[in-house]
C-alpha cells in the first residue's frame, strides 16, 4: 500500500466526519434566501482546501454566487491538471418526502442520506482529501493541481463563461478532471465521451383579448389551445423524425467504431421500460435508444399550459395557450443557429386567426464531445480497468454539462468526467444519498489517476496531453 493510501486509510472517519460537516451547510443556489448559505459553503471550502496544504487558496466573485480557486505548482515537466466541481445543490422540495431532514445528514447501509451528497458534495471533497493525503506524505504531488469550484451550477452557472473568460491565464491547464459526474453502477466503470448541448424556445399564442364562452363563441374564433397544439404537431413525423427544417443539416453522423462501442453498453428494454412505468420506447427510426438518448438531437415539449386546468370543468375558449420547449444538441450543432430555425419553423406553419410570438431562451449551452483517442481519456481508462477489474464502457450523456464546453473553447482544454455517483442516488430528488463505498473508492481512483499522469509524464516529458 503507498503512503498516500494509507493516509486516507488512517483518517477515514474523519474525512467522513468533515464531509457530514460540509453536507450540513444549505448552499441552495436558485433560492435567494440561501445566497449567504452558499457563501458560508465557499467559506468552508476556503478553510478546507488550505488546512489540505492547497495553495493560492481564495475565494472569487463572478457577479453571482461565487467560485473557490486554488492551487499547487510546483512540479517542471508535468502537466497541469484542473479539478471541477460545484458545492451548490438544488432545493430539497417537497419536503414531506425526505426521511430525515435533508441537511442533516446521516450514515445508514453504509450510505450518507443528505442533499447533495453525491451531487456534487460527496464528489468534490475527494480529490481535496487525496491531495491532502499526497501532500502530507510525500511533500509533492506527481503533477500540477488547480482547483475551481463553483456556487452556481445547479442554476445553469450563468456567471461562468464571462468568469472562465477572464481569468484563462490563471485557469489554463493541460486537462480538466471533472468530480461532478458518476459510474455505470457499482460494479462496472464508464467514461463519458460527450454530453449534448441546449436551446429553448417558448411559444405564445394570443387569441382574444380575453377568455370567451365556449358555447357563445366556440367554432366563431380560434383557439389558441388548437393552434399551439398544431404548431408543436408540426415539428416530428410520425415516426418521431424532427421536420423542422435545416435541423439536422450539422449533426456530426456516428461512426462505426463509436456504434460498435456504444452497442458494447448491455440494454433490456424491459427492465428500461419497467424503471420509468412507460409502455414501450419510441424514437427517431435507424438508431438503438440508447443512440437517441446520447448522440442523435431532440426537440422536446417540457410544459404547455392555458385556458382552465383546475378541478372540474370551466367551458372557456382561452385567450392564451403557451409553451416551453428544450432541444438537446449533438456535436457540430450551435443553439443559437437552432433557436432560429425553430423560430422560422413557428412562424411558417402558424394557422391564421392568432397571433404568434416565439422567443428564443437568452441563453443556451454547446454540445461536447472529447475524442476517443485522447491521451488523458486512454489514462483514466486504464485507471478504472485497475481499479474495477473490468473495461469502462465509453459512453456519452444525454444530459448537458455546460462548463465541459467551456473549458474546451476558453482553455482549450478537454474534460475527463472522473467522479463516482451511481444513477440510483436520488440526485435532485428526496433521500438523496452517496454511498460510503464509492467514496472511498473515488479516493483510491483519483490517487491512482494522478500517479499515472506523473508518472507517464515523467517518463517523457516532452508528451502532451
Amino acid at each position: 500500500m503507498v503512503a498516500w493510501e494509507a493516509y486516507l486509510n488512517e483518517h477515514r472517519d474523519q474525512f467522513i466526519n468533515e464531509l457530514l460537516e460540509f453536507l450540513r451547510i444549505p448552499s441552495i443556489s436558485s433560492l435567494p434566501d440561501h445566497r449567504s448559505d452558499v457563501q458560508w459553503a465557499a467559506e468552508w471550502l476556503e478553510a478546507r482546501m488550505k488546512a489540505a496544504g492547497i495553495e493560492s487558496v481564495r475565494i472569487m466573485p463572478t457577479g453571482g454566487h461565487p467560485v473557490v480557486y486554488g492551487d499547487w505548482i510546483h512540479t517542471s515537466g508535468r502537466p497541469t491538471v484542473l479539478i471541477y466541481g460545484h458545492f451548490d445543490t438544488q432545493p430539497v422540495d417537497p419536503l414531506d418526502l425526505w426521511d430525515n431532514p435533508p441537511f442533516e445528514p446521516i450514515i445508514k447501509d453504509g450510505r450518507i442520506y443528505s442533499r447533495g451528497a453525491s451531487d456534487d458534495k460527496g464528489n468534490l471533497f475527494i480529490p481535496i482529501i487525496v491531495a491532502e493525503a499526497m501532500l502530507k506524505t510525500g511533500g509533492g504531488l506527481p503533477v500540477n493541481l488547480k482547483f475551481l469550484f463553483e456556487g452556481q451550477e445547479e442554476i445553469g452557472s450563468p456567471e461562468l463563461p464571462d468568469f472562465i473568460g477572464a481569468n484563462k491565464d490563471l485557469l489554463s491547464c493541460d486537462l480538466v478532471l471533472s468530480a461532478d459526474g458518476g459510474q455505470w453502477d457499482e460494479n462496472q466503470p464508464a467514461l463519458i465521451l460527450g454530453t449534448r448541448g441546449l436551446a429553448a424556445v417558448y411559444i405564445h399564442v394570443q387569441g382574444p383579448d380575453h377568455d370567451l364562452h365556449s358555447g357563445a363563441y366556440g367554432g366563431t374564433i380560434a383557439n389558441p389551445i388548437h393552434a399551439l397544439v398544431q404548431i408543436l404537431d408540426s415539428m416530428h413525423d410520425q415516426d418521431g423524425r424532427i421536420t423542422v427544417e435545416g435541423f439536422y443539416d450539422n449533426v456530426r453522423s456516428l461512426a462505426d467504431k463509436e456504434r460498435a462501442q456504444l452497442s458494447r453498453v448491455p440494454f433490456d428494454e424491459g427492465e428500461y421500460l419497467n424503471k420509468i412505468g412507460a409502455t414501450s420506447v419510441f424514437g427517431e427510426p435507424g438508431f438503438s435508444t440508447y443512440e437517441r438518448a446520447w448522440a442523435r438531437p431532440t426537440i422536446e415539449i417540457n410544459g404547455i399550459y392555458g385556458g382552465f386546468h383546475g378541478e372540474g370543468l370551466k367551458t372557456v375558449l382561452p385567450s392564451t395557450a403557451h409553451a416551453k420547449i428544450s432541444c438537446r444538441l449533438v456535436a457540430d450543432q450551435e443553439p443559437s443557429e437552432i433557436s432560429d430555425m425553430v423560430l422560422a419553423h413557428v412562424k411558417k406553419v402558424s394557422p391564421p386567426g392568432v397571433k404568434v410570438k416565439a422567443t428564443k431562451a437568452k441563453s443556451g449551452a454547446i454540445p461536447y464531445l472529447v475524442p476517443a483517442a485522447h491521451r488523458g481519456m486512454s489514462i483514466a481508462a486504464s485507471v478504472l480497468r485497475d481499479l474495477y477489474g473490468k473495461e469502462p464502457y465509453q459512453i456519452r450523456s444525454g444530459g448537458t454539462i455546460p462548463v465541459n464546453a467551456l473549458f474546451l473553447h476558453y482553455l482549450d482544454a478537454y474534460t475527463i468526467v472522473f467522479a463516482f455517483g451511481l444513477n440510483d442516488e436520488r440526485s435532485h430528488s428526496p433521500n438523496e444519498f452517496f454511498r460510503l463505498s464509492s467514496y472511498g473508492r473515488g479516493q483510491k481512483a483519483y490517487g491512482m489517476l494522478l500517479d499515472q499522469l506523473g508518472e507517464e509524464f515523467g517518463h517523457d516529458e516532452t508528451a502532451e496531453l
